[in-house]
């Protein structure tokens, strides 16, 4: 069974997407795993975030794991139910060798 729904996604991360969630939640944590280690630099605000549809930031917490190679991001309050948002990527978030995404990354969701 699915707690969230995945509304879109780009081409290049098709088939990537995978939800675990154990319980429906409203604070679930996104993990973007990379294939190559990150600079803890461009793991910001900035350049990783969750908006609503109108463009609007939510509020979150990230945190990079060096060793796993995973980004969290955490919403410090709850998603509306029934509403829609959007996990963006940007692609100056870069590897330790200077490396970043080809493109910008956004996923569209639906708690």
């Amino acid at each position: 069974m699915d707690f969230i729904n995945i509304e879109s996604t780009p081409h290049e991360v098709e088939g990537k997407v995978k939800q675990k969630l154990k319980f429906k939640t409203g604070k679930f944590v996104w993990r973007i795993k990379f294939s190559a280690p990150l600079d803890p630099a461009s793991v910001n605000n900035n350049n990783l975030n969750v908006t609503d549809l109108s463009g609007n930031k939510l509020q979150t917490s990230i945190h990079y794991n060096s060793d796993t190679q995973e980004i969290e991001i955490e919403p410090l309050a709850a998603y509306a139910k029934d509403s829609s948002y959007n996990l963006n990527v940007s692609k100056n978030v870069r590897s330790v060798g200077g490396q970043t995404l080809k493109t910008d990354v956004s996923l569209t969701f639906k708690v």
